[in-house]
């Protein structure tokens, strides 16, 4: 009998996977985790009956997350992720020439499920520049001020234990732990489904930070597979940054030609965005 997992997208879309193999299912404190291997996408990370990533194209979204916002800095030191347990965004990061990453995810049983099924992503776990916690970032944000120079808010979708890190109070605390010259990215879903949630962190970006961007990158596996990211910014005007001719190290998706074009949005997203 033919195996498949489906991802419901709204009342009258889901995605579906036809499945090899049922590689692990478990309950954590948190949510519903799975490790399937499917015929088309090779390893999938499924939450919450949510696919996180495949093996396919993981490296759009997690290229796209990281390099983006490290460029635009120029010259970050310090760097933490927030969520990502899975290691691909750390593993990015630390292409780059930083002094510390910080990756702190709630659910350590994500962390777990990636050191056992996905050896390609949490490469950087072993890297002395990297630490891994698991607790619950929006807590831990809060300790600091001024200190991290980049912050990536490598979230699920916004429900259960995701919920707050998509509200003003957690980017308010988030622009209080970021340097004179600091930048947060957050994903912020598809604009064909989620326009109310683009809208809203856009807005509330826009009145916390001085400049306030948003871009794109296509994931397949993601609904509606264009994918949004906000940036916001304390000093530097993403869409008027010098980047370097070459990135300095291999990537798939991301180059500083994606980065500049990244930023040139449609019609139909600047209508979502427009105050």
């Amino acid at each position: 009998m033919e195996l498949w997992f489906s991802e419901m997208q709204s009342e009258n879309i889901k995605m579906s996977y036809r499945i090899k193999n049922v590689l692990h299912t478990e309950k954590t404190k948190f949510q519903n985790l799975a490790v399937y291997e499917t015929e088309e996408f090779g390893r999938m990370l499924v939450l919450d009956d949510v696919v996180q990533l495949t093996m396919k194209d993981e490296f759009v979204y997690h290229e796209m997350i990281a390099h983006v916002p490290l460029f635009t800095h120029g010259n970050p030191e310090r760097v933490l992720i927030i969520g990502g347990g899975d290691g691909g965004t750390l593993r990015e990061v630390l292409k780059h020439p930083v002094k510390e990453a910080h990756l702190v995810d709630i659910d350590e049983k994500v962390i777990e499920a990636s050191k056992n099924f996905f050896p390609e992503l949490n490469v950087a776990f072993k890297d002395p520049r990297a630490k891994v916690l698991c607790e619950d970032g929006i807590a831990y944000v809060k300790r600091f001020k001024n200190y991290y120079d980049v912050i990536i808010v490598d979230s699920t979708d916004p429900v259960g234990p995701a919920v707050g890190l998509f509200r003003s109070d957690f980017y308010r605390d988030i622009f209080n732990a970021l340097t004179e010259k600091g930048i947060f990215v957050a994903q912020t879903e598809s604009p064909f489904f989620y326009e109310g949630l683009i809208k809203e962190v856009y807005n509330c970006v826009s009145e916390i930070f001085p400049y306030t961007a948003l871009y794109t990158a296509v994931v397949p596996t993601y609904p509606g597979a264009l994918w949004t990211f906000v940036m916001g910014s304390k000093q530097v005007d993403p869409h008027k940054v010098d980047l370097p001719q070459e990135c300095g190290f291999k990537t798939k998706y991301y180059s500083p030609k994606v980065h500049r074009a990244c930023l040139q949005l449609p019609p139909f997203i600047k209508e979502i965005i427009k105050k």
